[in-house]
């Protein structure tokens, strides 16, 4: 009973961190409130770095003291950053707020997955992860044709109404119940770096998911605007193309249905091409239809990727520091977005059609890297009896 209390929990508390209201117009706000776009890239940029810089110390202080009472503090974070948020008029409150912002979403990665695995039957993963995705997606798309009407009364309102589903998320926080034996065993980050490492054909596997996650970030965030407008697409439906991309996220809920289907590796590997591919498409496509149904294709792709990496990367982890281990696998995510984001952006100086083929071929890499993954890992779990390591 206390295992589905924490999921229905989760669920609920990710759907109303959905509610982002001021999401569509977000740069729009920032510039009304006297950023300029260069401040806003440093500000992203300092954000990444201090999401890399917190995230293993989160990790290891929810394995120690228990994932409840960093979800707790972290939530309460999120929630006290959109209240600055909403108040910020110079660089310096935004500075705060990507402060508050950065401790929370470190606080949050890895601890929310961790809690959720303890509280499941193993074989349920993929299925309660997909939904977990699927709650959050759910609120960003109902938040995104609510924030039509909200905007059109006013984008201040829009940052106002934010803090209500997240001062809600915060308080249904204190409801959670630990499940974590934290105060049995006095962990380390040198004894979880030393599991990490114990496992290195795992990082193989992060480094991967880390390509493609990376990719298909670029093109559904970044990307598919400028791709939007070069096949004529009109602004006005901008917003329709966000909530249909969210809508087919929510496919997440299905990928336990594919890996009964094909099993993990073939799922994975399909996933991968595919993404790879409409990447190149797309450097040569001018059709506003195919240039819709590409970039939907890679979002819901990675959709289905999600869930299923996130369980392999928890079924590998047998030791008490799960939320430790995730959050180093974040890191290394963290590292490798960074690197990627200034490829892929460097790329869009010489021309869309350009990023779009670095994206490619940055994809083929991680293939590349998954098929590596594979043909070690499985000779190395036939030979393991034990059945949480077998992929």
């Amino acid at each position: 009973m206390r295992e589905k209390k924490n999921i229905y929990l989760m669920y609920l508390i990710i759907f109303l961190q959905g509610f982002v209201f001021y999401g569509p117009i977000a740069t729009i706000y920032r510039r009304a409130r006297g950023l300029s776009l260069y401040e806003i890239f440093i500000l992203s940029s300092i954000s990444l770095i201090l999401m890399i810089v917190f995230e293993i110390p989160w990790g290891w202080f929810a394995d120690r003291y228990g994932y409840k009472r960093t979800l707790i503090f972290s939530n309460f974070m999120f929630f006290i950053s959109k209240i600055v948020f909403y108040f910020a008029d110079s660089f310096l409150l935004f500075l705060v707020e990507t402060l508050l912002m950065a401790i929370s979403i470190s606080g949050i990665s890895g601890c929310d997955i961790a809690l959720i695995y303890s509280s499941i039957n193993k074989e349920d993963g993929e299925k309660i992860i997909g939904r977990y995705n699927a709650a959050g997606t759910s609120g960003f798309f109902i938040a995104s044709f609510l924030s039509t009407i909200v905007i059109a009364k006013s984008i201040d309102y829009a940052a106002l109404l934010t803090i209500l589903p997240y001062g809600l998320a915060a308080f249904l926080t204190l409801f959670i119940e630990d499940v974590n034996d934290y105060s049995q065993e006095k962990l380390t980050l040198k004894k979880s770096f030393k599991n990490v490492l114990n496992k290195k054909w795992m990082l193989v596997f992060v480094i991967a998911i880390a390509f493609v996650q990376e990719v298909q970030h670029m093109i559904t965030v970044f990307l598919n605007q400028p791709q939007y407008l070069k096949s004529g697409i009109n602004l006005k439906y901008f917003g329709i193309l966000m909530a249909i991309m969210q809508t087919i996220s929510m496919v997440s809920v299905k990928a336990y249905k594919l890996t009964q289907k094909l099993g993990r590796e073939k799922s994975l590997k399909t996933l991968f091409l595919i993404i790879g591919i409409c990447s190149f498409m797309l450097s040569y496509i001018n059709s506003p239809i195919l240039s819709v149904l590409l970039i939907a294709t890679v979002t819901g792709s990675f959709a289905l990727i999600h869930p299923i990496a996130v369980n392999i990367e928890n079924q590998s982890i047998v030791t008490n520091d799960r939320a430790t281990i995730l959050s180093i696998y974040a890191m290394i995510n963290n590292v490798i977005a960074a690197f990627i984001n200034i490829i892929v952006g460097k790329a869009t100086d010489v021309s869309i059609e350009f990023a779009f083929k670095i994206s490619s071929i940055i994809v083929f890499l991680g293939f590349i890297t998954l098929i590596v993954f594979f043909s070690n890992y499985n000779v190395i779990s036939s030979s393991n009896e034990d059945a949480n390591e077998k992929v």
